[in-house]
């Protein structure tokens, strides 16, 4: 039998070695199960994820998981196009937008945003109509990087405390359906979305947030614009964010935090908001604690 040429080996040779980094790199596909926005910026710098694909991921998951959660009342249709400018971006500058680059964020769907309807979860026809402008938490995630993902669930126009309404129908809790989720931290909870932002009268942060298992922030009144928001009452609306890890929420709540002329109550928060940041803040060591044995 002929032996074949030795060219031919090496040629072979080198073309599996050429090919074993792709394929590893291939295989070890980016996780977003109880991921956080660091590692998704770690592994973005690294140009191991792209800000396409982490989209592409989330809107797999609320597809396969939302028929059962009811998480999920409206979906951004131009969640994608955003993300490739960001991809855009990055590649161009080498650097991240900002601080929420590329944060997949689900908005309750009792603050407004521009590119999906503001229903308070009710199917009655005005409620359908898409504001004219985003609330002002929302444009401050959008200029931190943010992509605003979905609108969530709720109990109809916030009355209530079981996650019921007539647009998205029972929401359920992703550790165990037949119990009561609370209200809108399903879509943290089940890997849905990345972080959430919420808003609440009463417990609507605080309950969901515990029955749930992830981190909650109802943030002192006047502290984040109200501006944007389905109201119930003047004297307790506050808005507020969800997350996996005490880290995240507290990101959040430095992104949103600060005075609005649209919500004149915001005035109090005047030299209030930390410099440095809620996760490093020494002013508030119980949440930096927290952050430092999460992380």
């Amino acid at each position: 039998m002929s032996k074949k040429p030795r060219w031919v080996w090496i040629a072979a040779s080198v073309a599996l070695f050429a090919w074993a980094p792709y394929a590893a790199a291939q295989s070890a596909k980016f996780q977003i199960e109880e991921t956080t926005i660091a590692a998704v910026h770690r592994a973005m710098l690294r140009h191991e994820l792209s800000c396409v694909e982490l989209v592409q991921q989330y809107l797999s998951r609320i597809e396969q998981h939302n028929k059962v959660l009811r998480a999920i009342i409206h979906l951004n249709p131009n969640a994608l196009e955003i993300a490739r400018k960001l991809d855009a971006s990055l590649a161009s500058s080498g650097t991240l937008s900002g601080a929420l680059h590329c944060v997949p964020v689900a908005v309750k769907d009792a603050i407004d945003t521009a590119e999906m309807p503001t229903s308070g979860g009710s199917t009655a026809p005005f409620a359908r109509l898409n504001p004219p402008a985003d609330a002002t938490v929302v444009a401050k995630l959008r200029a931190a990087g943010a992509i605003i993902l979905a609108k969530s669930n709720l109990d109809e126009f916030g009355r209530g405390s079981s996650g019921l309404s007539t647009l998205g129908g029972q929401a359920r809790n992703p550790y165990d359906t037949t119990r009561i989720p609370g209200g809108s931290g399903i879509a943290v909870a089940a890997n849905l979305t990345l972080v959430a932002l919420s808003e609440e009268t009463g417990v609507s942060i605080r309950n969901p947030a515990a029955n749930n298992n992830i981190v909650g922030i109802a943030p002192t009144q006047g502290l984040v614009s109200r501006a944007g928001v389905i109201p119930i009452s003047f004297t307790q609306d506050r808005v507020g964010a969800y997350a996996r890890t005490a880290a995240d929420a507290a990101l959040l709540l430095q992104v949103m935090a600060g005075y609005d002329a649209d919500d004149p109550v915001t005035a109090a928060s005047r030299g209030r908001v930390p410099r440095e940041g809620y996760a490093a803040s020494p002013t508030s060591k119980g949440l930096a604690d927290t952050v430092s044995r999460s992380e």
